[in-house]
């Protein structure tokens, strides 16, 4: 598996090479990533699961325990239900949203696909997302996999970011560049 040396190079990288390593020896990459698309939905939307994971007062074993009930009753593949408890035992929990997308990185780059964020003022509907996802495709060259999320500072408009790159169409921007001019 080729990987960048960035993602290797950090501590979420290494958990999660090694994860998409033993994912891919089992041919259960896209099991494991629906798997972690649901514990990352679970940390957004449970005060008490992010607590878990994040909290020095819970003990390694506590933590091992109540994940493997969270795993079983989320429906998480045996894979990743022993990786979160060796997370647990290693007290690397923390960085669980960090390990989640360092292997989307992996597994993208694995399917040739190239990933974007689209942030919006207002949900876009899935109309435009797919119209948006078509423009990156065809710029980038390779098939892109959007996520969405919405951030109502930004007022109106889009910052798309693909890897490093960002393009930055917000009226927030826009407004702060206009202060500026007048400043000078």
């Amino acid at each position: 598996m080729e990987t960048s040396a960035g993602i290797q190079a950090s501590l979420a990288g290494r958990y999660a090479s090694a994860l998409f390593d033993l994912a891919s020896e089992a041919g259960t990459v896209t099991a494991v990533e629906s798997d972690l698309d649901k514990l990352e939905a679970g940390l957004s939307e449970s005060s008490e699961l992010a607590m878990l994971t994040t909290s020095p007062k819970v003990s390694r074993d506590a933590a091992k325990k109540a994940l493997w009930g969270v795993a079983a009753i989320m429906g998480l593949s045996e894979l990743t239900q022993n990786f979160l408890g060796t997370l647990a035992q290693n007290r690397r929990l923390s960085k669980l949203p960090d390990i989640i997308r360092s292997f989307r990185s992996i597994a993208a780059a694995q399917r040739g696909e190239v990933s974007a964020e689209v942030a919006s003022a207002h949900a876009l509907t899935d109309a435009q997302l797919d119209q948006l996802k078509a423009k990156l495709t065809q710029r980038e060259g390779r098939t892109v996999k959007l996520t969405s999320k919405v951030d109502p500072d930004l007022l109106g408009g889009l910052v798309v970011t693909i890897g490093s790159k960002r393009i930055d169409g917000s009226i927030r921007t826009r407004l702060n560049s206009l202060s500026q001019a007048m400043k000078a």
